[in-house]
């Protein structure tokens, strides 16, 4: 994508093209698929940008830094900037420059969210479960954490398995409460269950989520290959080193 094409698309997108501009260049992105691709890329890193920084000195700073790095490493005369509105001074670099100098600028640790994927609970399907099960999985799978703790506490007074377990731990990191979630994790990491190895890397997420970065590092390596979800282990191994 070159700079013409992104002060085209800004100027699309922020309604500055006349009527018949505004034809022609539909008509150009019915016909041209690549040109609809791109536009379609454009405004996924305008979305990117606008998520990643909530104020105009971060994106100011974002700016003035993606000058300085892509006149050092790539030998270029420095983006015309001031051409594009704050959030589209993006427009001199490609897109392959653009996520790269992005991420490594800005996102060079891992973020809880990428790896925070629960799984689905699904108690009531194998068992004739009391209505508090019933209810602590509907708040569960709803991403209501917080009212599935009360409800899970309550099971597990007369029902310790560590199917139960290993959801009210989940619950709680979502919520935040590192320390009993990894009361709850250090609990099934010593045990023998099929919760023991995804305990072991729920306690990594919540060093990460807490952003203890060396700890999650130090967790993650005791984490046994045969682990079902490896791959992501060494993931956030890679990005962390």
């Amino acid at each position: 994508m070159n700079e013409e094409r992104y002060i085209l698309f800004d100027q699309y997108l922020q309604g500055e093209m006349t009527a018949d501009e505004k034809t022609a260049f539909e008509k150009q992105l019915s016909e041209n698929l690549e040109l609809a691709a791109e536009l379609e890329t454009f405004k996924e890193m305008h979305l990117q940008l606008e998520n990643k920084f909530q104020h105009e000195q971060e994106r100011e700073a974002f700016r003035e830094n993606l000058t300085k790095i892509s006149d050092k490493h790539f030998n270029k005369t420095k983006p015309k900037v001031v051409l594009l509105k704050p959030w589209y001074y993006v427009a001199a670099a490609s897109a392959a420059v653009l996520f790269g100098l992005f991420f490594f600028n800005y996102n060079q640790n891992p973020v809880f969210s990428d790896y925070n994927n629960p799984e689905h609970a699904a108690f009531t399907e194998r068992s004739t479960a009391d209505e508090t099960l019933k209810e602590a999985e509907i708040f569960y799978n709803k991403k209501k954490y917080n009212k599935a703790i009360p409800f899970f506490e309550t099971i597990l007074q007369k029902n310790k398995t560590p199917e139960i377990q290993f959801f009210y731990g989940v619950s709680l990191l979502e919520e935040s409460n590192f320390v009993k979630a990894e009361a709850v994790f250090n609990e099934l990491k010593s045990g023998n269950s099929v919760y023991k190895e995804k305990a072991v890397w729920y306690l990594a997420l919540s060093k990460l989520k807490q952003k203890d970065y060396k700890g999650c590092k130090e967790i993650l390596q005791t984490i046994s290959q045969d682990y079902e979800d490896y791959d992501e282990v060494e993931l956030l191994l890679d990005q962390l080193d």
